[in-house]
């Protein structure tokens, strides 16, 4: 019994689970989401496989890999597998192109706890492909509208309020800026292009007419757009959120110290993570001293140090607004000008938050009839 699938668009909008086959360090590499990595074969045991195929051919690779993975070893892989089958029952299977390695478990499932599970023709490699292409520009089916704004209007928050929006930033894990890294690493860029394939594929499935973005780089931390992809958001519609200043300081405030410092205390203890937490500030501060200029540099710099300072000894927490207005003021304000001049006549709607909300949450409504 062959039991494959290779409706893509399903398992995409679906979210179905799957169980990824293929060794630690190719999982590693980038993988999809709702997916586990559940290999068949070690690393090592990958490599002793890959080596004796070279040397010896296919007949005594797959020999060695009945070896390698029997007895015990068999047992333990097969009953994982089962147990996340009977947790989610509409699973799938996949290895790298959809070959031996996925029948091998499908078959020893089968014979194993009578499960007949269904692998993914063409494996990770033909998803993959589908996902990639799903991006190319002749495939999107969504006129972009580009949310816009001074550093710490809250456009991200504004995004997640709004049901047509694509998160780049939550894609990415990161918030764009010089200051955007999170406590947790990054997505590989394969895993990040997978995810926003999946939410682009998912939202253009739901008929919006628009999908709205975060006016973004290319670059967004490592991860980055795929080129076309890129230049056809931007070609899109630009709306313009307007928040005064004292607001947009109290967001980057409660972001970028509060937020930041909570999420690297969570994985380095109290002390441990305030201290990462400065340390890694301190490097972005150095980062752009260049664009800063040396004297504006160290005005930022010891700034920011009195404000770590009067934290730690005074649990005062308020000094970090002083840092925090400089850069808002003389660095990202400045550059932000200069760059929303360049879009201007794309912008169709401006306004503060509420009303910018309200337009955003009013264009959800519009649907698309394109073929």
């Amino acid at each position: 019994m062959n039991n494959t699938t290779n409706d893509y668009l399903s398992i995409v909008l679906k979210q179905r689970p799957m169980i990824d086959l293929r060794a630690p360090i190719e999982f590693a590499k980038g993988s999809f989401p709702n997916t586990v990595n559940i290999p068949l074969m070690s690393d090592e045991e990958r490599h002793q496989v890959g080596t004796t195929y070279k040397k010896e051919g296919h007949d005594a690779a797959v020999i060695l890999g009945h070896e390698l993975v029997s007895g015990k070893i068999k047992e333990e892989r097969i009953e994982k597998w089962v147990d996340f089958i009977q947790a989610h029952p509409h699973a799938l299977l996949f290895c790298y192109r959809g070959g031996m390695r996925s029948q091998i478990t499908q078959q020893w499932i089968r014979d194993a706890a009578n499960l007949d599970v269904p692998r993914l023709e063409g494996g990770y490699k033909a998803l993959r492909q589908y996902l990639i292409h799903s991006m190319e520009p002749k495939n999107l089916q969504f006129d972009p509208l580009i949310l816009t704004g001074n550093t710490g209007s809250g456009k991200t928050v504004l995004l997640q309020e709004v049901e047509n929006a694509i998160d780049l930033e939550g894609l990415a894990n990161h918030h764009g800026s010089s200051f955007g890294g999170n406590a947790t690493d990054q997505p590989t860029q394969i895993t990040f292009e997978n995810r926003l394939a999946y939410m682009l594929l998912q939202r253009q499935n739901q008929g919006y007419s628009h999908l709205l973005f975060e006016d973004e780089s290319r670059n967004i931390g490592r991860s980055y757009l795929p080129k076309d992809l890129y230049e056809y958001i931007k070609a899109g519609k630009y709306v313009l959120v307007e928040v005064d200043l004292e607001t947009r300081i109290q967001n980057i405030h409660q972001d970028y110290v509060f937020a930041l410092q909570d999420q690297y205390q969570a994985l380095s203890g109290k002390d441990g993570g305030l201290l990462q937490w400065k340390n890694i500030m301190e490097s972005n501060i150095n980062r752009i001293q260049k664009r800063l200029g040396a004297e504006f540099h160290q005005q930022i710099l010891s700034s920011f140090l009195e404000g770590y300072h009067r934290q730690i000894t005074d649990n005062d927490f308020s000094y970090h607004k002083y840092w925090i207005q400089l850069l808002l003021e003389k660095y990202y304000d400045p550059m932000y000008e200069y760059q929303i001049q360049k879009k201007w006549d794309k912008i169709v709607f401006k306004g503060s938050y509420e009303e910018v909300l309200s337009f955003l949450k009013k264009k959800t409504t519009e649907k698309n009839d394109r073929a």
